[in-house]
């Protein structure tokens, strides 16, 4: 029985890893979201890792509920299925409305020309309103695309391997083996998701973007919304 569990530990950390690494959406919308947003590497973790519990918990909790209860593993993974595909579409929705609003504010904010009269003449000079100020200012109904909105698509959003891979078949042995490989999993999903948020997005700092600057909202809804197709319609 200690070898068996002890395989499921070794497996729960290995498929913590790979559902992770194959599946962008654990990853882009928050290196997007960080950077149209200009969060520091504090908040970009923190945002993450909230998330990424909710992610896990999910499962966790409806996985706890089928074993507590005997329910068939059938009805679970319809389930699962169920929620995977109100999270594809939450990412979906998500991605075209913030990729609009994105579009809207580059053209908003799109460079332009100021005449200035002097004593000695006239003279034009391009003006950015982005870069003049050196940030982007908060604008009214950007609330629709805060952070909360990708919490509450991560919650609905499952970890398909985790209940009839490894919850279910530690199961059968002690209660401290599926604890153990439960909370496996949970460290290694969670982990990756930071260890690739935070290095992509301490990269994405040191790249300059400055006449990109004005699209990275439509950009962040872009990648968004691919992610959501990607899951949706590609299985990814």
């Amino acid at each position: 029985m200690e070898n068996d569990i002890a395989s499921l530990v070794t497996a729960a950390a290995s498929i913590g890893f790979i559902h992770t690494v194959i599946g962008p959406d654990h990853y882009l919308p928050f290196v997007a979201m960080s950077k149209s947003g200009q969060w520091s590497i504090v908040k970009t973790a923190i945002i993450t890792f909230i998330c990424g519990v909710g992610h896990v918990a999910g499962s966790i909790v409806l996985g706890l509920l089928g074993v507590s209860l005997g329910l068939a593993l059938g009805k679970l993974e319809a389930f699962e299925s169920f929620r995977g595909d109100l999270a594809a579409w939450g990412l979906i929705v998500l991605g075209l409305l913030y990729t609009a609003w994105g579009v809207l504010h580059a053209i908003k904010n799109r460079p332009h020309v100021h005449a200035h009269l002097h004593t000695k003449g006239e003279h034009e000079h391009l003006h950015e309103h982005i870069d003049e100020h050196g940030h982007i200012h908060k604008v009214k109904g950007k609330a629709l695309f805060s952070p909360w909105a990708l919490f509450i698509i991560f919650v609905f959003g499952p970890c398909e391997s985790l209940i009839p891979l490894l919850m279910y078949p530690a199961s059968s042995g002690s209660t401290l083996g599926l604890v153990l490989v439960t909370l496996v999993f949970a460290v290694a999903t969670i982990g990756t998701m930071l260890v690739i948020v935070l290095g992509a997005s301490y990269g994405l700092k040191m790249i300059p973007m400055k006449k990109l600057e004005r699209f990275t909202h439509a950009i962040a809804g872009i990648t968004i919304l691919l992610c959501g197709i990607s899951i949706q319609f590609l299985g990814l």
